[in-house]
């Protein structure tokens, strides 16, 4: 059984659409998806066959006010970088249509990773095949202090990459035999305590698990990190990782070095087909 594992990163996750994309065109397809904040949001469409819908979305939206910006954040309504309306409904229901009834047809498995923020534990729920509203893509992209918590079934959540980045492990442990995984920073990145965290331990001092996940975050990532790279050492795990980022930033909004990047991810897929071929077994 093949598992596809997507790291989050925003702007970064471009990569992971052209790493996506020509797994499409190669026709090979997952049959167990867990994805993490953007790499959930951009993965569904891998998992709609929709090639070249999340490059659309990184060239022609992404870098308009419409799509982000400071002044969503400030609007009561919104209370997020984003413009949730547009980015989870007007742009995937009219602009650029989500195909809802291909991603109801996909056999396989799709899990969204989460942060539950009271018990400060990840969890991989089953991504709803009828919700135009994209709730549970909005859970897991919820970035701390950039986005509202979203409540599902009366439980609060955030960004799944709080508790859980590289959720490759559960993707194992569902049975995967082979498993593919896409990074979104380069091999022997080491992430670092970020002052915006300690704010946002502030911010939510009310869920202190929550707070402990905020806290651990980098070193936790380091330690996913220092695993996946032993299983990949020993063949047990495919692993894609961009060597270049090319200035791409987490709110990116240069459509230019958003396109460079998607190239570079589909071009990175094309140069290692042969050798993913050979770990397939195909």
């Amino acid at each position: 059984m093949l598992g596809i594992t997507c790291e989050g990163g925003a702007g970064r996750t471009v990569y992971s659409c052209g790493v996506l994309d020509k797994l499409l065109e190669e026709d090979i397809m997952c049959d167990y998806f867990t994805g993490v904040s953007a790499g959930i949001a951009f993965g569904v469409s891998y998992l709609s066959r929709q090639q070249g819908r999340n490059l659309a979305i990184a060239c022609d939206h992404m870098p308009t006010s419409r799509y982000m910006g400071w002044h969503h954040l400030f609007r009561p309504s919104n209370r997020s970088y984003y413009n949730l309306e547009f980015a989870y409904h007007d742009l995937p229901c009219k602009y650029l249509p989500f195909d809802m009834k291909a991603f109801a047809e996909y056999k396989g498995v799709v899990k969204a990773v989460v942060t539950n923020i009271e018990t400060g534990e990840a969890e991989y729920l089953d991504c709803p095949r009828d919700d135009d509203e994209f709730i549970m893509l909005r859970a897991s992209c919820a970035m701390p202090l950039l986005f509202p918590i979203i409540e599902i079934d009366g439980k609060k959540y955030l960004d799944g990459g709080i508790a859980d980045s590289i959720p490759f492990m559960h993707t194992i442990n569902a049975g995967c035999d082979k498993n593919i995984v896409i990074l979104t920073r380069p091999r022997g990145f080491v992430k670092k305590d970020e002052p915006v965290m300690k704010l946002a331990g502030i911010y939510y001092r009310d869920y202190p698990n929550l707070v402990e996940d905020l806290r651990r975050r980098a070193e936790r990532y380091n330690e996913s990190l220092a695993q996946l790279e032993e299983m990949r050492r020993a063949g047990k795990v495919f692993v894609f990782s961009p060597k270049h980022l090319f200035g791409v930033g987490r709110t990116e909004k240069d459509g230019r070095k958003l396109k460079k990047l998607y190239d570079y991810g589909y071009a990175h897929a094309e140069h290692e087909m042969e050798r993913l071929k050979k770990y397939l077994g195909s």
